[in-house]
């Protein structure tokens, strides 16, 4: 299979682009609106590799684990050292990640990733945080209707890692195999900073529209942007991954459909054999306050800032050759997605997030006069394996932050996460 699907609302497997770069508002009184209804996150997946022992790609393992709902035994490659069979200093991996700023030009404007990306580096994507805690997280508002996924409360997240520094990755897989606290299993990026790459938007690829707070995005035609992205992905080193950090740059589809906002994907070498070259990669947009998230904590609060990054780096780290095959599911949460078979963590959960970290960058009014962004990153929730693979008990996960039945989370937010289907395993289409 190709490995390419499209992934919706609210963040999906890819990730929305937020424009950084805001004209003066006389100057974009002439560029077009897209309305709020238009701005459906959509996230995709791209390429694929058989699962093969090569030491030319990240480092990874195999694993294998039965499902007992369809009674299938199902096995999944991961990014880092295998939790169940680690000891010492081999159990803590570090990937290093090439991150390459992309600056789009388009009917006059610059769309430029270095703008913004001193703040990604000094997110917890990279930088170190406390996961014991958060101040606010996603609640439902009146799901499925406006005002939906909104700002609520936050509490304890991962207690088990309470006072712990860690990155955002390293935390969510922690808490994915229960090896919090005082163990030695990492999962840690190194960003390497690259020279920043320009991509010119001929007429006929794309255009300038605006949110409804007045935030200016560069939306191009998603088959041409693919090719661009490709372009840069044969000049990696495979066993690194690299990062394509673009600024308020969002796909659109041959249907219309809009936005793609990131994704990630994988590349074999298909004349080798054996030990095959397989290149991992991913794009991924800054999101600015203001495109998906409404004034105030409303609707689709934490679609901002690194939440489509967050979401892309976690379903790297968990499918990062876009074949871990799963019994299909379906969510209420994520219709757009419709029935999917791939073990893919981020868009199950798309929109749901929590805040953590203080975040300095673009944390003024809307062009509107709005208020959206509130001093904080907002990395997304991520389903765990066992959600995937329908256990329960959950044996695998770090506890829920209360007493349950089940005794593991099935998100990294667990209790936390306010929607009864992450309280639970997941279900079939």
């Amino acid at each position: 299979m190709d490995g390419r699907r499209i992934r919706l609302p609210l963040f999906g497997v890819a990730t929305l682009i937020a424009a950084i770069l805001v004209p003066p508002v006389n100057a974009a009184t002439s560029i077009p609106t897209i309305d709020d209804a238009e701005l459906n996150p959509l996230t995709t997946t791209v390429g694929g590799a058989s699962p093969l022992p090569t030491g030319r790609t990240v480092q990874h393992w195999f694993g294998q684990t039965t499902n007992p709902h369809d009674g299938v035994t199902y096995g999944y490659n991961m990014v880092g050292a295998d939790p169940n069979n680690c000891s010492g200093n081999a159990c803590s991996v570090t990937i290093e990640t090439d991150v390459t700023p992309l600056v789009v030009n388009i009917d006059g404007l610059a769309f430029n990733g270095n703008d913004v990306l001193a703040a990604t580096l000094a997110s917890p994507q990279f930088a170190l945080s406390d996961y014991g805690s958060t101040p606010a997280a996603t609640v439902p508002g009146a799901f499925p209707n406006e005002p939906s996924r909104i700002r609520g409360k936050g509490g304890t997240l991962s207690q088990g890692d309470a006072k712990n520094q860690l990155q955002l990755e390293d935390a969510t897989m922690r808490a994915q195999f229960n090896r919090t606290g005082s163990s030695g299993y990492h999962l840690r990026l190194h960003a390497n900073v690259l020279p920043a790459r320009t991509i010119d938007v001929p007429n006929n690829q794309g255009f300038l529209r605006q949110s409804e707070r007045g935030v200016v995005l560069a939306v191009v035609n998603v088959s041409w942007w693919f090719s661009q992205i490709n372009n840069l992905v044969t000049t990696g080193d495979a066993t690194h991954l690299p990062i394509y950090l673009a600024n308020d740059v969002v796909g659109i589809f041959p249907s219309g459909l809009c936005c793609l906002i990131g994704y990630h994907g994988a590349n074999r070498n298909s004349n080798s054999n054996g030990n095959a070259v397989v290149q991992t990669f991913i794009e991924a947009s800054w999101v600015q306050a203001g495109v998906f998230a409404l004034p105030n904590g409303g609707s689709d609060w934490a679609l901002q800032d690194i939440h489509v990054l967050s979401h892309e780096v976690a379903e790297w780290a968990n499918d990062p050759f876009v074949n871990n095959a799963v019994e299909p599911w379906q969510t209420a949460t994520a219709p757009l997605y419709g029935c999917t078979g791939l073990l893919e963590t981020g868009d199950p959960v798309v929109e749901i997030g929590f805040a953590i970290g203080k975040n300095t960058f673009g944390q003024g009014p809307n062009p509107d006069g709005t208020q959206s962004a509130d001093g904080y990153y907002h990395p997304e929730d991520e389903a765990f394996l066992p959600w995937f693979m329908r256990m329960a008990p959950n044996t695998v996960s770090e506890p829920t932050q209360k007493t349950s039945a089940n005794i593991g989370r099935y998100t990294l937010m667990g209790d936390l996460n306010p929607f009864p289907e992450f309280r639970q395993p997941a279900t079939g289409c």
